[in-house]
C-alpha cells in the first residue's frame, strides 16, 4: 500500500504555478498557493486537474486515494485537513471548475 509521499512524489511538478483556485461558476470556493503546507494539496489537485479537466466525483475519489493515510486522519478528525474534506464533499452534480495561477 503506498503513503502519501510516495503518492506525491509521482505527480506531475508544480514548479511553474503560483496557485491553484476551485471554482463554482466565477465564485472562488478554494485557492491553495504554492507554499509550505498548501503545496503538497496544490499538486494533488493539480493532478487531478489534469487528469480529469475539472475536480468531479471520480477525481475527488482518485484524490482520497492519494491523499493515502491522510485520509483516514481526515475522516476521524473533520476539520483538520480542509483540502480533503473538500473531495468528501464533492458534489457529482457540481463539480469544482480550476484555474491554474502561473508564476
Amino acid at each position: 500500500m503506498s503513503n502519501f509521499a510516495e503518492n506525491l512524489a509521482s505527480l506531475p511538478a508544480i514548479d511553474h504555478l503560483d496557485a491553484l483556485e476551485l471554482l463554482h461558476g466565477d465564485t472562488v470556493q478554494a485557492r491553495m498557493e504554492n507554499k509550505q503546507g498548501q503545496a503538497g494539496s496544490l499538486r494533488v489537485y493539480h493532478a487531478l486537474y489534469q487528469e480529469f479537466g475539472c475536480i468531479n466525483a471520480v477525481a475527488a475519489d482518485k484524490g482520497l486515494r492519494l491523499y493515502a493515510e491522510h485520509t483516514e486522519d481526515a475522516r476521524a478528525n473533520p476539520g483538520k485537513h480542509p483540502n480533503i474534506d473538500r473531495l468528501f464533499a464533492v458534489d457529482a452534480a457540481q463539480p469544482f471548475a480550476v484555474r491554474l495561477i502561473a508564476k
